[in-house]
């Protein structure tokens, strides 16, 4: 399976509303992921799955979303998946939020992901 194929399920996963099953599936037990607007870093699939659950929690509504665009470099094992949602937080403040996710593959799983997105009006 290419990189480009795996970044594909993992959209395909993410479209279909099975993130914690995605994260299952493709991220390294080590995986290193940062937050680049916020600069926050966690270490490790269980701390990422930890803060996946706490953001699904903090949010009340949600009214769309999906996967736009989905690239790999092969040699260099990195895939690039582009994203969006307009959700409703639990604080009844409503955003449209896109995002760009940057990995990086090793052995067929993701060991490091960095996520570049705006809140707006958050």
């Amino acid at each position: 399976m290419t990189h480009l194929e795996r970044a594909q399920d993992l959209a395909n996963m993410l479209n279909q509303g099975q993130a914690m099953e995605a994260l299952e599936k493709h991220y390294a037990e080590n995986v290193q992921v940062w937050e680049m607007p916020t600069g926050e870093q966690r270490d490790g699939r269980a701390a990422q799955i930890e803060a996946m659950k706490e953001w699904f929690g903090s949010i009340k509504e949600h009214h769309g979303g999906g996967c736009t665009a989905v690239t790999a470099n092969e040699e260099a094992q990195t895939t690039c998946i582009e994203s969006w949602t307009d959700i409703t937080m639990q604080n009844g403040h409503r955003m449209k939020m896109s995002e760009i996710g940057i990995q990086k593959w090793k052995d067929g799983k993701i060991v490091e992901e960095k996520f570049y997105y705006n809140m707006p009006g958050h």
